[in-house]
């Protein structure tokens, strides 16, 4: 019997996020790099993860999106889970299904620390954290030694892995770079999110560009066809985008992943902007790096609703989801799936369970 989710969320709020922010110093990565040893570790033996399954999840709305089935509509969002390792635990937690990554075809360290910040007045984080992973080999062989194959279900739910250009290859050779993250990662994914829009690489951001972009989405969708040969289906191929692009220049996304053979579209990515933040945190706001959380929740439903109008590609919402009615503003837009970061860090395993509740709920009401 799951837990009520106000006792979910409570038990969260004022016991174990109190503690959990204030550890390690307060520092926000290193409390980050103990959970997710945690959730690598004790957090992911198959007995604890049945037990959290009984209290923790609820039962979601099924849905089926670029071929996948979902058991739910909510998902992890990348950035949480790095290099993977933590797979085997976000089924407990409530979530459908999880996107791991960025991963990069070479590991590298990403930026110099501090580089992730917490807001708590705004209910929000700014990161630039840069890509920090340990590369395409390394997270394929965690994935392996857990089990974790396309279509498997080891993980109690479909896996996404995000890719992203290497910091130290030019922009003009990242087709290459990704596409080798590709060809490693293709066996352990279930669908392959291309970054091109973190804030957080320089130069990434100009693969958005019509010209760029057709070539990358192009590029990938023909590997993942030959990848998988002639019986299988292609390994889903979705796009990410950044929240900061004009009108014009998301429906050029749409166009360019349209004709390029993308399965769907991710969208946003964090922001550059700074408003809505709170102004007793407008210190913190000087610090270079993409924003999260609240203050991203009106601009990436404006992006998801914007699409929706203009693609029958499936739309992937995510940024600022920080309550469940945030969530179903999302369907309502035209997501099909939802993911959750910041709004996870801030209210615990009850926003998954609440976003799951209350979908099934309109679903049967």
């Amino acid at each position: 019997m799951a837990l009520p989710v106000p006792v979910l969320k409570a038990g969260y709020e004022r016991l174990i996020r109190p503690v959990l922010f204030a550890s390690y110093g307060g520092d926000p990565e290193a409390i980050h790099e103990r959970m997710i040893e945690v959730l690598a570790g004790p957090g992911s033996d198959p007995r604890l993860q049945a037990a959290l399954r009984r209290l923790v999840t609820t039962a979601g709305r099924p849905t089926q999106v670029a071929g996948i089935r979902f058991a739910s509509r909510v998902g992890l969002a990348a950035g949480l889970d790095k290099d993977a390792s933590a797979v085997l635990a976000w089924r407990g937690l409530g979530f459908g299904f999880a996107e791991l990554g960025t991963i990069t075809a070479k590991g590298q360290p990403g930026n110099d620390r501090p580089r992730v910040f917490r807001l708590p007045a705004s209910a929000a984080i700014i990161n630039r954290m840069g890509f920090n992973n340990p590369g395409a080999e390394a997270v394929a062989a965690t994935l392996a030694a857990r089990g974790v194959y396309r279509g498997n279900g080891a993980a109690g739910m479909p896996v996404g892995i995000s890719i992203g250009k290497t910091k130290i290859v030019p922009v003009e050779d990242a087709v290459e770079d990704y596409l080798t993250s590709l060809r490693v990662l293709a066996p352990h994914a279930d669908y392959i999110a291309v970054n091109v829009s973190s804030p957080n690489t320089p130069g990434l951001r100009q693969l958005q560009g019509a010209d760029e972009l057709r070539a990358l989405v192009t590029a990938l969708v023909a590997e993942a066809r030959t990848l998988a040969g002639e019986h299988n289906a292609p390994l889903p191929i979705l796009v990410k985008m950044a929240p900061d692009l004009t009108a014009d220049q998301l429906d050029e996304v749409v166009e360019v992943a349209t004709v390029s053979g993308a399965a769907g579209l991710i969208a946003t990515n964090t922001t550059l902007a700074r408003s809505g933040v709170s102004p007793t945190e407008a210190g913190i706001t000087t610090e270079a790096g993409g924003l999260s959380g609240a203050p991203l929740s009106r601009r990436s439903l404006e992006v998801v609703a914007h699409l929706a109008n203009r693609t029958q590609l499936p739309i992937i919402g995510v940024g600022g989801i920080m309550a469940p009615h945030h969530a179903m503003a999302m369907f309502d837009a035209g997501a099909s799936l939802v993911q959750l970061y910041t709004g996870f860090l801030y209210g615990g395993p009850a926003l998954a369970a609440g976003i799951n509740r209350l979908d099934l709920a309109r679903v049967n009401s």
